[in-house]
Parts: C-alpha cells; structure tokens; sequence
C-alpha cells in the first residue's frame, strides 16, 4: 500500500471547505484518440493519440484536489512503470495515495475513442481487479478524517473487485460517513444486472447516472417510491443534469462549449458537484458547479484537470 498525506489549506475560495473525501474505484492509462470524423470501421480514420491518466475514481480524485478538496485515492495498480507515472502525477495533482502495488500483475489501460460528444472504450481494467476490502480499511486508518466516500461504480461490476466496493459503502456508513456512487457505464450495468447493482447501493445518499445509466437502471424519470438511494442526479451531457429526491427535483442547463474530448466530463462533473454539496450548497448550486466542471473538462484532451507552467493546477475553471 503506497499513503502519501499532503498537507495545506488549497486554493482559497473564501467559503468552506468539505471534509476530506476517500475516493474507492480504478486507476488506468487512457490511451485517448481524438478522432477527426467518425469511426471508419476496417480501415484508417485520422485523430490525434495522447497517453495519459484516466480512471473514473482516479479522474474525479484529481479534479476534487484542484478544487482544494482534501481528497484520498484508493485503488490498486500494477508494479510496472505505468503504475509509477500514474501514482506521481496524481501526487503531483494533490491526492493523497492509499494505493496497492500487485507483483506481476500490469496497471489498467483503457482505449478512448473520441469524436464530438461521443466516446467509446476498449478496457483492460489490470490490477483494479485486484481492489480488496483491506484496501479500504487501511486508507479509512491511514486517513481518519474523512467525511464522506465516493465510489466509483466500476469495482461493483467486476466479481473480483466486487466485495470491495461493497465493503466501501458498508464500512463508510459504520463510520458515519456520507456516501456517494457514480454508476460507471451502462453496458457494464446492464452485464452485472441493474436490480444487483441498485441492491449493492441502495441507501446511498447520492448516485450519480449519465442518461444511459440512469437508463439501463429504470432511473432516467427520476427516483420510484420507495426510493433505493436518498438522491440521484442524472447527467444529461449537452441537455445538462436533473437532482432528484423525494420532495426534489431541479433541474440546470449546460453551458454550450466547444467539445475538445468529452473522456472524463462525468468524473469532472462529480467532482464539481461533490465539492459544493459537501460545502453546504443546495442542488441548483450543486449542479451549476458540476456543470462547470463537466465544461471545461470537455474542452482539453484527457480526463484530468490541466497544469498551466507556473501556476500549478487549472483550479481557477475546475468547477468553483
């Protein structure tokens, strides 16, 4: 297990901070291609190709670190050089480490084809299949401060990293945490058996769905009676994002921006999201923040917030 604690206050922003986040899920290599026309199946289609960070729970523990969240990632990676690249950029990033390192076995990489607002992905989840409930024990030790847990959904969909996400969401509840779950991807779900994955989360406090999530789950007209999570919010891309709960629903536009690469909006958008309402604010500025987020994320190639030299972290258009 690699822990690495930071320390320091953050970008200030003049209002409150949240508690410290521990983000449960995968770390990968995303080996993003932005294409410049649609797929042409059997043949060449031009694009640029970048290597870069990715992983939805790695992606989201970055954007919440540019936005001065107090932030920990629990993963597992490969011992292989990509896992050591991958760790330092997020030490970089300002995330705190509980990351398992698994002998022989290789960190995950997943294949982003992008074009417009679309993206597809070819993935090798690697040693996040190896994510343990341990895991999550050690870092709640490593890092007893923590308020809230955020998991992403993948853990859930894969038997062998199944128990651990599990564990994530019952471990947080027993300490009194606040929970959150970003359902991960619809085909995954659809897999892994929607009824399944609304049992493994249900009285979660927020789950977060894009619309073919919220789809394949029956969630996409909101919350039933009785509910299975507190809240939900479904994230609509270009048609913006609806917060539901039982005696709530807002809604918020999205902002028209030119889109570079959509990989990782959602996690952006979490984040956002996340960081305000752990604050103290309500669902409309709740989503207005995500919606930040989710803009300037789409408007970079890759998934994590961009340095600019000499002034670290892109902090200033991370969703504040």
């Amino acid at each position: 297990m690699t822990g690495r604690r930071l320390t320091g206050d953050g970008p200030a922003t003049g209002r409150p901070r949240p508690g410290r986040v521990l983000v449960v899920g995968d770390l990968v290599t995303d080996v993003v291609a932005v294409l410049t026309a649609p797929l042409a199946a059997g043949t060449d289609t031009a694009g640029g190709i970048r290597f870069t960070g990715g992983g939805q729970a790695a992606n989201t523990a970055a954007w919440l670190a540019a936005q001065g969240v107090p932030v920990t990632l629990v993963a597992a990676a490969g011992d292989d050089d990509l896992g050591d690249i991958r760790l330092a950029e997020l030490a970089a990033a300002g995330v705190d480490l509980a990351v398992r390192r698994c002998p022989g076995t290789a960190t995950g990489t997943v294949i982003v084809l992008a074009h417009g607002e679309q993206r597809s992905m070819v993935a090798d989840r690697g040693a996040n299949l190896s994510l343990r409930a341990g895991d999550v024990d050690d870092a709640v030790a490593l890092f007893p401060d923590t308020t809230h847990l955020h998991l992403s959904g993948y853990p859930l969909l894969h038997p062998g990293s199944r128990e651990a996400g599990r564990h994530a969401l019952v471990a947080a509840r027993s300490r009194g945490m606040s929970t959150s779950v970003d359902a991960a991807s619809a085909a995954p779900l659809l897999a892994a058996g929607p009824a399944r994955f609304l049992d493994w989360v249900r009285g979660t406090d927020l789950l977060l769905a894009n619309l073919d999530e919220a789809t394949a789950l029956g969630l996409a007209d909101g919350l039933p009676t009785p509910a299975p999570v507190r809240r939900l919010v479904v994230k609509r891309g270009s048609d913006g994002a609806v917060w539901h709960e039982p005696a709530t629903v807002v809604s918020a536009a999205a902002a028209t921006v030119p889109v570079v690469d959509p990989t990782g909006a959602g996690d952006a958008f979490a984040a956002g999201l996340l960081a305000a309402w752990l604050a103290g604010d309500d669902p409309v500025t709740a989503l207005a923040a995500g919606g930040r987020a989710g803009a300037t994320a789409v408007g970079v190639v890759g998934a994590r917030p961009v340095r600019r030299v000499g002034s670290g972290l892109d902090v200033d258009d991370a969703g504040r």
